[in-house]
């Protein structure tokens, strides 16, 4: 019942959609950006760190996608014309 309840859809609005695909977008950005810097790293340990920033964010992009191929966008409300 759980799992049932955790793969259910549910509706965002479009603004949000928006927000956490520009976040998304960052996120992808900032780790290639990230990636590239290891090149000029010379210690181990600043290495090992990058590697790991590096990986947090793609994991953080990663489930941000997820979460919006789960989402439903909600249709705008109708405007009522004064």
């Amino acid at each position: 019942m759980a799992i049932q309840c955790a793969q259910e859809a549910f509706e965002i609005s479009p603004r949000f959609r928006q927000t956490i695909e520009q976040r998304i977008a960052r996120l992808e950005r900032d780790a290639a950006h990230d990636e590239a810097q290891l090149e000029r790293l010379e210690n181990i340990d600043h290495i090992r760190r990058q590697m790991r920033l590096v990986a947090i964010q793609r994991a953080e992009a990663l489930r941000m996608r997820l979460f919006l191929d789960r989402a439903k966008s909600r249709a705008p409300r109708p405007r009522i014309e004064l």
